[in-house]
């Protein structure tokens, strides 16, 4: 009888060890796997940041090779940049610019770009579309900022620009005059000079033009405001 009761515990005994090993062997296969999972997480994003990296050399690479121009900033003064046009011209080309760009995130992308063309009156394929924004496209980014957009006026009034040239549809069809050539055109130094001067003069005195103008609009809202105060002190009176 003893001897049976020893059997059993023994037997007990043998079970729970077996059990203790497998539930250690299936604890340590769990730490294995989330080891496993964890090692991958880490090369994938050892690998992205490897790719990046990658991209990021290539492109310097590019810009040190010439075989591309490094990313401007997007904040620029187009008074001073492209001073061959005048605040007006500027001014109106920004209008333009504005209508066009509908998403409102200072791009003008193919699609805006092709709604442009056909407001125009002159459509583009979709081909003509992506060469018309290559053309001026410093950034590489597949759409038209501020600045690009007043390079094509830039290169339609240098003469820059192929006459089958959908750039140059656009600027002709645009009705901003941008005939006149700038500094660029000038024959020689002191001819340059003399340019540059009349258009820092230009600019000046189209500064001047604006602040008279809202004056005169201030004093004239003035006016208004006295005679109606006139007017009602004598119906009260």
């Amino acid at each position: 009888m003893a001897s049976e009761e020893l059997a059993q515990k023994l037997q007990r005994r043998l079970l729970l060890e077996e059990s203790g090993t497998a539930g250690e062997a299936a604890v340590t296969g769990g730490e294995a796997v989330e080891e496993t999972e964890e090692e991958e997480e880490r090369r994938c994003l050892t690998a992205s940041a490897g790719a990046e990296l990658s991209a990021k050399l290539c492109r310097r690479q590019d810009i040190n090779e010439g075989a591309a121009q490094p990313r401007r900033a997007a904040v620029f003064n187009p008074y001073t940049e492209f001073k061959e046009f005048s605040r007006r011209q500027i001014k109106d080309m920004e209008r333009m610019f504005r209508l066009y760009d509908s998403g409102r995130d200072g791009y003008i992308d193919l699609m805006e770009l092709k709604l442009m063309m056909e407001k125009l009156g002159a459509p583009q394929t979709h081909l003509g579309l992506k060469n018309m924004i290559k053309e001026v496209d410093e950034d590489f980014d597949g759409k038209l900022s501020f600045r690009e957009f007043l390079l094509i006026f830039h290169k339609a009034a240098a003469g820059e620009l192929e006459e089958d040239s959908g750039l140059l549809t656009l600027a002709k069809l645009s009705e901003i005059d941008v005939s006149i050539e700038g500094v660029k055109g000038a024959k020689n130094f002191f001819e340059a000079k003399a340019q540059a001067l009349s258009s820092a003069s230009k600019f000046e005195a189209e500064i001047r033009a604006e602040q008279d103008e809202r004056k005169r609009e201030e004093e004239e809202r003035k006016h208004r405001r006295a005679a109606f105060r006139e007017l009602k002190s004598a119906f009260t009176q």
